[in-house]
């Protein structure tokens, strides 16, 4: 490249010679040296570009949101204050209107995957090599540094339960929360909860139970059901997947056995009880062609809040 722009170069010269001597029109030699020029420049821009793997850091950035109602939606808000507090003490999500919303994490990775110049955000266990997780504070989005508190852009996974719990729904909930359970929770990409939980010792109810709602917890709820379906045949789960909202809304109404909620309870989330299962990170997800390796909470905020609106300007 270097030599093909030092060759144009020299043509630009040359024609700006024959212009000195007068050998042919002003006009004619005007053109040329222009064109010269412009070739100039755009091998140069060629160059420059290939630098940065064709990112063009002047294109606006894409931001991505899940739903209102989304667990995730609602720690990421909170975790990195662009939920806020109005002067009457009711808590504001100061999303950009300009997102494109998502309602499940599949769709977020899918949304990222097929536009260079996306963002967004997904449960930690749920990454895969179609995005790329962006440092946080220079700290790398792993179980790991959830776990030694150096990612700490992390929330709860929550199962949601009531009063009167069939036998069955309970045996299920104790082998979640046994030593089997909890591996099952950490071979999937997530920390578990209790690390001296004692061995399952149920006692292997027969019956069907419901579990619903959030899409970040249902991959690994999915991984719990086939676990234990194994270890007592005579079970039927059913898992629904929506959003920690309805997961919660939908246990309190006696639709399903078992809810799911990737956040805590708010308070106005009465008559059930949450129970800790896991702990998870979430990822700050971007295209894998985007150079960008790292970015700050602040810089985190300024995008989804719509201050920031061209990638030039996190670089």
């Amino acid at each position: 490249m270097k030599k093909f722009i030092c060759t144009v170069l020299t043509l630009a010269m040359v024609v700006g010679s024959l212009a000195g001597c007068g050998s042919s029109s002003s006009k004619e030699t005007t053109a040329a040296s222009g064109a010269a020029t412009e070739v100039a420049t755009e091998a140069a821009q060629t160059e420059a570009a290939a630098a940065t793997g064709d990112f063009d850091t002047s294109k606006e950035i894409s931001v991505n949101s899940r739903e209102d109602g989304s667990g995730t939606r609602g720690a990421f808000i909170e975790l990195f204050g662009v939920e806020e507090k109005a002067a009457d003490g009711t808590k504001v999500d100061n999303t950009t209107v300009e997102a494109n919303i998502t309602n499940s994490t599949s769709v977020m990775m899918t949304s990222v995957a097929g536009d260079p110049y996306a963002i967004g955000y997904i449960s930690l266990g749920s990454l895969n090599d179609t995005v790329k997780a962006v440092k946080i504070d220079g700290a790398e989005a792993t179980t790991d540094n959830v776990a030694n508190g150096t990612y700490k852009v992390a929330r709860p996974f929550n199962i949601v339960t009531k009063d009167g719990l069939s036998d069955v729904a309970k045996d299920f909930v104790d082998y979640i929360m046994s030593a089997e359970g909890q591996d099952i929770i950490e071979q999937n990409g997530y920390i578990k909860i209790d690390q001296n939980a004692a061995a399952y010792a149920g006692s292997k109810p027969e019956g069907k139970i419901v579990v619903a709602g959030s899409s970040s917890v249902s991959p690994v709820m999915e991984k719990l059901k086939e676990a234990y379906l194994a270890v007592n045949t005579n079970a039927d789960i059913e898992i629904q997947t929506s959003d920690s909202t309805t997961g919660v809304t939908s246990t309190q109404e006696g639709i399903c056995d078992i809810g799911m909620a990737s956040r805590d309870l708010k308070d106005t989330e009465t008559g059930v009880t949450a129970t800790t299962i896991a702990q998870d990170g979430i990822a700050v997800i971007v295209n894998n062609e985007n150079p960008v390796e790292n970015l700050t909470s602040d810089q985190v905020k300024s995008i989804f809040t719509g201050e920031t609106t061209v990638w030039a300007d996190v670089q």
